[in-house]
C-alpha cells in the first residue's frame, strides 16, 4: 500500500469528494482506500463572501474507511492546500468526539411550533393577505 495523501476524487457517477487516500495493488487492479471522505459544498453570501460547509460523502453510515476501484474514478487530484486539509482534520476530530451536528433546537433558534400550528398560521395569513387583481 503506498502512503497516505489528500485528494479530490471524481467519480464516474459525477459525485466529487475530498478524502485521505492511499492506492494499493490487488492482483490486477488498482483499488483505492479512501478515509473519511467528505463533500465540499460552497455557500455564497448575498455580500459576495465565500464560505465552505463540509459534508459527509455517505450520510448513512459511521465507517470511516471505503475501498473504491479506480475504474470508477475519472480524475483524482492530490491536494496540497493547507486549509482544505485542516478543515478536513477538524471535521474527522469533531466526528470522532460526536460533536458533529450537535446543535439540540431551543426557542433561541426561532419559533418552535407544531406542523398543525404552522399551518394554521400560514392559512390565516394568506386569508388576510390584500388579494391581486
Amino acid at each position: 500500500m503506498e502512503e497516505d495523501f489528500y485528494a479530490t476524487i471524481k467519480f464516474k457517477s459525477g459525485e466529487e469528494v475530498f478524502a485521505r487516500v492511499a492506492a494499493s495493488e490487488e492482483e490486477d487492479r488498482t483499488m483505492l482506500v479512501i478515509h473519511n471522505p467528505v463533500m465540499i459544498v460552497e455557500l455564497k453570501s448575498r455580500s459576495g463572501m465565500t464560505a465552505y460547509k463540509i459534508e459527509p460523502w455517505l450520510k448513512t453510515t459511521k465507517d470511516d474507511m471505503f475501498i473504491i476501484n479506480l475504474d470508477d474514478v475519472i480524475t483524482l487530484s492530490e491536494s496540497f492546500d493547507v486549509e482544505m486539509m485542516v478543515m478536513h482534520q477538524q471535521y474527522v476530530h469533531d466526528n470522532d468526539l460526536g460533536t458533529h451536528n450537535s446543535n439540540k433546537i431551543n426557542r433561541r433558534m426561532g419559533y418552535i411550533s407544531s406542523v398543525t400550528d404552522a399551518k394554521e398560521i400560514l392559512e390565516k395569513i394568506f386569508k388576510n393577505s390584500p388579494k391581486k387583481t
